[in-house]
């Protein structure tokens, strides 16, 4: 008998084990959320944050962090995020790289029933089915915020004011917005002309190259407006090394506050900057864990950002985070 109850126990541990077993329905063990993330990639200090806030969150939320670089192209983040599904994480999570072309490859996760989160970047799909929500900021308000301050900054000027402009990676949804938002501000008043415009590829290198070739055909612009502030700092070389003085003899507009533009601005070389915050981290880790749980989400979660001057920078510098 003692020897029948012993079989019974061990076969009820080895049940016990094999349900809990079936439970897992992902790439972790046990409890353990497995999270599948495509960044862009490392083209700019904002980004770099980025992937450093979500590392390190995913380390302190417990979660497996399956990470993939995709290194600015379309075709790397979809090979990931197939790959993401083979491995059967629970939750998958990308930065699209451009907004248009992700239908197909999200289908398959829906299908696959994995979430799918948005971050940083949303996309053009009408299907709002093929991801749960997307956490990021809003682009198009950054560029709004630009333009006002430029509208305040020539109050009661009429005198054309000559603008170039330094353009995000062609097709990515801040680049697309925040040209939109900049231009939607400034078309009410005649006197701001954009007399250039193209893409710096969101980088400081491209920045400054395009900056140079701005600065040749055009020696009468008044303001920069950038982008992101890598392009911004680029562009600072450029000017500097044509003899003129950034900050004053051409006023320039940048998105992010990462550190190094911070600086500019605290020193006066940049004028204004809309703030674009990178530590998504935190709430990304809630939100795939809320997702994977089955509870409902908000489809559109907005991050709190604010803006500065050079007084402002000055008195934030010391406690920056980023």
């Amino acid at each position: 008998m003692r020897k029948l109850m012993t079989v019974a126990a061990l076969g009820g541990l080895v049940a016990a084990s094999a349900l809990a077993g079936c439970g897992d329905g992902g790439g972790g063990s046990g409890d353990s959320l497995t999270l599948g993330f495509s960044q862009v990639g490392a083209e700019s200090g904002w980004r770099t944050a980025n992937t450093k806030s979500i590392q390190e969150s995913a380390k302190q939320a417990g979660i497996d962090l399956k990470f993939s670089d995709a290194q600015g192209k379309q075709e790397n983040q979809i090979k990931a995020i197939r790959s993401f599904i083979t491995q059967r994480v629970d939750v998958i999570a990308f930065s699209p790289v451009v907004e248009s072309g992700w239908e197909t490859v999200l289908k398959e996760a829906k299908d696959a029933d994995i979430p799918v989160i948005l971050t940083d970047r949303a996309i053009d799909s009408p299907d709002k089915s093929l991801y749960k929500t997307f956490i990021g900021s809003d682009f198009v308000l950054e560029g709004k915020k630009a333009g006002e301050w430029l509208v305040k900054e020539y109050e009661g000027q009429d005198d054309p004011v000559n603008i170039a402009e330094l353009q995000g990676t062609p097709g990515a949804a801040p680049a697309n917005d925040r040209k939109a938002g900049f231009a939607d501000v400034i078309k009410a008043e005649p006197k701001f002309k954009v007399i250039a415009s193209q893409t710096g590829d969101f980088t400081r290198t491209g920045g400054k190259q395009v900056m140079e070739t701005f600065l040749k055909a055009h020696p009468d612009i008044d303001v920069l407006y950038a982008h992101n502030d890598d392009m911004g700092l680029g562009a600072i070389e450029a000017i500097e090394a044509a003899g003129k003085k950034p900050g004053t003899d051409i006023k320039i507009i940048t998105v992010d506050a990462v550190h190094d533009g911070m600086q500019a601005l605290a020193d006066g070389k940049i004028n204004y900057i809309v703030e674009c915050s990178p530590l998504l981290g935190p709430q990304l880790m809630d939100l795939a864990k809320k997702v994977n749980a089955g509870e409902e989400v908000p489809q559109r979660v907005l991050t709190e950002e604010t803006t500065f001057t050079q007084d402002q920078a000055q008195e934030a510098l010391p406690d920056r985070k980023y």
